[in-house]
């Protein structure tokens, strides 16, 4: 990743917060995913590249990736996103799409 890209862009989640779920617990908390995020940042950081984490709040599940229209209400349950304008992908390549495309947002501010 670190010699592919000049960005490469993450959401900061609270992984403490999700432990605490009814059906996330203990998973959320092995997943390494803190640890991954320390060693990408270095490798990085290393090649003189950036590390983008992307707000928490920031509703990636709920825009929609094609026409930005958010929504009120997204159950976990809901695993595709289907839109007014017609889309409909899964909920988490949805969330994918708006995590990159803030990522660039907040790139662009910062160079």
């Amino acid at each position: 990743l670190a010699e592919r890209y000049d960005a490469v862009c993450v959401e900061d989640l609270n992984l403490k917060g999700m432990s605490g779920g009814l059906h996330l617990g203990k998973g959320v908390q092995d997943n390494g995913y803190g640890q991954f995020l320390f060693m990408l940042g270095y490798k990085l950081e290393e090649c003189g590249k950036h590390l983008i984490k992307v707000d928490r709040y920031f509703a990636s599940s709920k825009i929609c990736s094609l026409c930005g229209h958010k929504k009120k209400e997204l159950a976990l349950s809901d695993r595709m996103y289907v839109c007014e304008c017609g889309n409909r992908m899964d909920r988490d390549v949805n969330a994918a799409v708006n995590i990159r495309e803030e990522g660039k947002r907040i790139y662009k501010e910062c160079a």
